[in-house]
């Protein structure tokens, strides 16, 4: 499946760290910013869902809902959850099936060694379920204030209307 800007995000059902299963379907009405991670508890994901955490307000306010995605064990998130103290859901695909969909789950090279892996990424979804931005290849340094000025614009965009 290739992903288009404007089109319908590709649907997914994971369990989640509540405990439930989750899908977008879920999630009508409310915008969504789906971040695929590599691992919990390391480093550059820890600062990456800390940078989330610090801005979960602020996109709160503006009728967003953050989710996490990698394919650690929802055990492993819900250990990630209370150590950094993440108020977002964390949904496991520990078969990486959405990883696949969204083209995320790639080719990955580290010191000298070749597997499959997470390439970090982020996408923002509108109320009516369609991909309205991509982020791929993801440097964490200000990622979340970029993708939070994203939905602020997405929202006066959706005022206007």
């Amino acid at each position: 499946m290739t992903l288009e800007i404007g089109k319908k995000a590709p649907k997914f059902k994971l369990p989640a760290s509540t405990g439930e299963t989750l899908s977008l379907m879920d999630l009508r009405g409310k915008q969504v910013v789906l971040f695929f991670y590599p691992k919990d508890m390391t480093p550059t994901c820890t600062e990456q869902a800390c940078d989330m955490r610090d801005n979960y307000g602020e996109f709160e306010n503006h009728n967003t809902v953050v989710l996490g995605i990698s394919t650690d064990s929802v055990k492993s998130h819900l250990n990630f959850i209370a150590k950094k103290e993440l108020p977002y859901v964390l949904l496991a695909d520990e078969a990486h099936k959405v990883c696949e969909q969204y083209g995320v789950w790639q080719m990955k090279k580290l010191y000298g060694r070749e597997y499959m892996g997470i390439v970090r990424s982020t996408f923002l979804i509108d109320a009516k379920g369609n991909l309205v931005r991509e982020w791929r290849k993801v440097k964490v340094k200000g990622h979340a204030a970029e993708v939070l000025e994203a939905v602020k614009t997405l929202n006066a965009r959706a005022k206007r209307k």
